[in-house]
């Protein structure tokens, strides 16, 4: 009987998880299928480009594990059940040996009213499809607001400001836009900020959202003909369904081998996962967490199929990196435990800089073994990053 490896979700994580199995482990041994909703692999990092009018190449996932002995199945998780060891796909029930959890997140609306009603989001394909459909049809003046200051509501803002100039866009944050970056960056930030036009609300906490704005705790209304939410990810509910250990917000606790605390034969990566990083911090949910995760997890996995001894590193942070538009950008310079430090790039180096890193994302997918761990795991980029940085320091 082969070991039945099944991998749920096929977004960063769960696919350089499966890549790195089938290259790891021998097909004569081991059957590997990989669950996905979608059939094609989604660059999430790239939805506020597909969201401002920019076609992505499409990355059918039968093509990517072609030859590799992945079986890739097309099919919506409709629930786990690790006591039977097997996964409802609705119509069909799948068995597994070891699970491999990696549905990753959705957008989080923090239980404000109205979001669920009049926003938009950035959270997947469809979301950002649907964004672009509702941009498209927009007449010149009209307005669209950004609620978030992170990675995602300022590469969305500056994105949809670039490729629609005619449009009135606006960004609203809790705190400051993009407040945790060093002075430099946030220098420059502010820069592109007004060099797109864009209008900024800080300190704005939004206390519901309308069908035309939003309106602040602070009783303040911001008007908008789009509301576009992107205050931070939270975790399908599936996993909280189990006996699995899970955070309070659902993620499952892993070990430094991402393997569930509770249940051995379940591995957890990416944004479904909470594991500890560089300093005891729990590692944030990025595409640059999800990476380095994958590759402990399939390692690990392997190493306990075959015998060998499991790898132990810990994973840390080198550098964050925002697309202002398709010519500007920050990569900001951070300790492993993803603090930040006054070594920055920016402008054009920095834009193009961060396409090598989405590039650098899929890269890992489509070569899964090619990425090495080391004992501080980061992107395959990081060396041309850190020349960069040091020069400019």
């Amino acid at each position: 009987m082969k070991h039945r490896v099944v991998v749920l979700g096929a977004g960063y994580a769960g696919a350089i998880t499966a890549g790195r199995l089938a290259k790891r482990l021998h097909r004569d041994d081991v059957e590997i299928t990989l669950v996905n909703a979608d059939s094609e692999f989604v660059e999430r990092v790239r939805m506020h480009q597909l969201a401002s009018g920019q076609d992505l190449r499409p990355r059918p996932l039968r093509d990517l594990f072609a030859g590799t002995g992945v079986q890739v199945r097309t099919a919506r998780v409709a629930a786990v059940d690790v006591e039977g060891k097997n996964v409802d796909l609705g119509a069909e029930t799948l068995g597994y040996d070891t699970l491999v959890y990696a549905l990753g997140s959705a957008a989080a609306d923090h239980g404000v009213p109205g979001v669920a009603e009049h926003t938009y989001n950035l959270a997947g394909k469809q979301a950002a499809l649907r964004l672009r459909a509702r941009l498209s049809g927009m007449e010149p003046g009209g307005t669209v607001l950004i609620v978030g200051g992170g990675l995602t509501g300022i590469e969305a803002a500056t994105e949809i400001a670039e490729a629609r100039p005619d449009l009135q866009v606006a960004i609203a944050a809790g705190g400051r836009v993009g407040g945790w970056l060093s002075d430099k960056a946030q220098r420059h930030l502010r820069g592109a900020l007004d060099r797109l036009g864009i209008t900024v609300h800080e300190h704005a906490d939004i206390a519901r959202v309308e069908a035309d704005g939003v309106v602040t705790g602070a009783g303040t209304e911001i008007r908008a003909q789009v509301t576009v939410w992107t205050t931070g990810f939270a975790v399908h509910p599936i996993a909280a369904a189990t006996t699995l250990e899970v955070s309070e917000g659902g993620r499952i606790v892993v070990d430094g081998s991402m393997r569930s605390v509770s249940h051995p034969d379940v591995y957890a990566v990416g944004d479904a996962a909470l594991a500890e990083g560089a300093g005891g911090k729990p590692l944030r949910m990025s595409c640059a967490s999800a990476g380095p995760m994958a590759w402990l997890a399939a390692d690990a996995i392997a190493a306990r199929l075959t015998g060998r001894k499991v790898p132990e590193t810990t994973i840390g942070y080198t550098f964050q990196c925002i697309s202002l538009g398709r010519r500007d950008g920050i990569i900001q310079r951070v300790t492993p435990d993803d603090q930040v430090t006054s070594s920055v790039i920016t402008g054009r180096t920095a834009a193009r800089i961060k396409e090598l890193v989405c590039m650098g994302g899929f890269w890992g997918v489509s070569q899964p073994t090619m990425m090495r761990p080391s004992r501080r795991h980061h992107l395959a980029v990081t060396d041309a990053v850190e020349t960069q940085l040091i020069t400019r320091s």
